[in-house]
């Protein structure tokens, strides 16, 4: 008979997050191992207890889930988590890696977009993208081959992410811009993708630009604390056309991140040494559509 299934859900914030939990038991994990606060320095004995503790056939039954608000915080503890497992033994578990939400947030934007224009061919402005969530849909975006622009309100700190996304994606299309406080009228010259995905309650896009926009086919608002992100999108909007556009509000692409999130965490336990940080996630997001 199969060991029950254990996810270690390790936590950068001092409260292990209530939301990924409840995730976790509606995606059918039976034991559930959560810790707040943790830190790089923590991790190889949680690592350890999960590795040591069952034969190699049976550690597919395991997995690790790092977590919290803090992204920086998290990828350096998903690193740690990494540096301890021993896959040339054996002695290894699979790892997903959403803190924030950013990567299934991101993942699920971009396959939103995805399913009204080829990716490889779009123009796109991420607003906003300085954040975990619109650096990842920037980076997604990019290595579907379009042209991306990024966009912050300062725009040396656009041109640090740009030069972030170049490394990581090589042949990257991305052009760094200045846009903000509802002014991106230029930024939105031409692009057939707008992705806000800036502060909450901050009103990056007006909705007589978006209208303006001519090549404007899919708009896509991240935000879930009024006033929209793009103003005139719904927070419920989900393939909901408004004036010639796709749009899709923070509840309508919600779902499918709901979806893509029970869909990774199902996922960890059906191998023993996959990682699941944004391209892998992206890529289970499109095999949900």
């Amino acid at each position: 008979m199969d060991k029950p299934t254990v996810l270690l859900h390790l936590d950068t914030d001092p409260h292990p997050s209530v939301f990924d939990r409840v995730v976790a038991v509606d995606s059918g994990v039976q034991h559930l191992f959560s810790y707040g606060g943790v830190k790089p320095d923590a991790v190889m004995p949680l690592v350890h207890g999960c590795i040591f503790t069952r034969g190699k056939k049976d550690l597919m039954r395991t997995a690790v889930f790092v977590g919290g608000s803090d992204v920086a915080a998290g990828e350096t503890v998903l690193a740690e988590v990494r540096k301890h497992l021993m896959p040339m033994f054996g002695l290894s578990v699979s790892v997903m890696l959403d803190s924030n939400g950013a990567n299934t947030t991101a993942a699920a934007a971009v396959v939103a977009a995805g399913r009204h224009i080829d990716l490889s061919s779009a123009n796109s402005l991420v607003l906003g993208a300085t954040g975990p969530v619109g650096q990842r849909a920037a980076r997604l975006l990019a290595a579907a081959g379009g042209h991306v622009r990024i966009a912050s309100r300062q725009k040396e700190r656009a041109e640090a992410v740009a030069a972030g996304i170049r490394k990581q994606v090589p042949k990257a299309n991305v052009e760094a811009v200045a846009a903000g406080g509802g002014d991106a009228e230029d930024a939105l010259d031409e692009r057939n993708i707008v992705i806000a995905a800036g502060a909450p309650g901050v009103m990056m896009l007006p909705a007589k630009h978006r209208i303006a926009c001519d090549t404007l086919r899919v708009a896509i608002d991240l935000n879930g604390v009024p006033p929209a992100g793009i103003e005139g999108v719904e927070l419920n909007d989900q393939a909901t056309n408004r004036d010639d556009c796709w749009c899709y509000g923070a509840l309508g692409v919600g779902g499918t991140k709901m979806k893509i999130h029970k869909a990774a965490v199902k996922a960890l336990f059906t191998r023993s040494d996959a990682v699941f940080d944004i391209e892998q996630i992206y890529d289970l997001a499109k095999e949900i559509g």
